[in-house]
């Protein structure tokens, strides 16, 4: 259901997420006072209010703890990929120091990895199947066989593959990671918790007593928005390359254009 709401547009999500459930909340005030005499309600305004206020704040401290934890997953995943694009362009320029035939076979290997994982790998994750299309992964394993069955003895190339291992080892950690987030930041026994609290804290208010019953669902109706605001804003970023708030392939895709075969000239 979450990955529903996320691959969608945001004013669906909007309207399942935040609207209707603000509309039912600005029913709750009338519906209660229909049942419950306004005398019974005010004599729980005083109890009723400490109540609130400690579930107020418990659940409060939940949903920043939410935001602030979906928020730096989505921000790592952008640093990540920018990494993958780095650790790529970096090892673009060290195959220059290959003999040629190396060399070359570096260059396509890395320029058929950044094109598997911008045509399937992005699209795969988008729709949640990132073990589907395996091709990015299958390109990465050529690049470590063409290193590794290098037999160069000339102190240059020496030099040099070290470091280009290396960075194919960040490009491998940033791949993991990226597949990591994309299967969503959010636990799933969270979920429930965050919901339950919502509707607790907004069907808490049902249940004072107000003479003015318009201002009473005003307010209820205010604090609905906010509260189911910031769950749509968790949801958004929850998974981090899914929907219209995504971290795109850009970085890879200029690395591919910069230095690929497009840009070397090569068919």
């Amino acid at each position: 259901m979450i990955h529903f709401l996320t691959s969608h547009s945001l004013w669906l999500s909007a309207t399942i997420v935040v609207v209707l459930p603000t509309l039912l909340a600005a029913l709750g005030p009338s519906i209660v006072r229909r049942y419950v005499k306004l005398e019974k309600l005010t004599t729980n305004n005083e109890i009723a209010g400490f109540k609130f206020a400690t579930i107020g704040v418990l659940y409060a401290v939940l949903m920043a703890f939410a935001i602030i934890v979906v928020w730096q997953k989505f921000s790592d995943a952008d640093t990540n990929v920018a990494a993958e694009a780095a650790g790529a362009a970096t090892i673009y320029r060290l195959s220059h120091g290959l003999d040629q035939q190396s060399g070359a076979a570096l260059r396509k290997g890395m320029s058929n990895y950044l094109t598997a994982a911008i045509n399937r790998s992005w699209p795969a994750m988008e729709r949640g199947a990132t073990d589907q299309y395996p091709r990015a992964r299958l390109a990465l394993d050529a690049i470590y066989s063409t290193l590794l069955s290098s037999q160069s003895s000339a102190s240059r190339e020496t030099a040099v593959l070290p470091e280009i291992l290396r960075q194919l080892d960040v490009i491998t950690l940033a791949r993991n990671a990226r597949l990591i987030a994309a299967d969503g930041i959010v636990p799933g026994v969270i979920w429930p918790v965050l919901f339950g609290g919502a509707v607790v804290t907004i069907v808490f208010t049902f249940f004072f007593g107000s003479e003015n019953l318009r201002a009473q669902t005003a307010m209820t109706v205010l604090l609905s928005l906010l509260i189911f605001s910031e769950l749509l804003i968790i949801i958004a970023v929850d998974y981090p390359f899914t929907g219209p708030i995504k971290v795109e392939p850009t970085a890879l895709a200029r690395v591919l254009a910069e230095f690929g075969p497009a840009a070397s000239g090569a068919k």
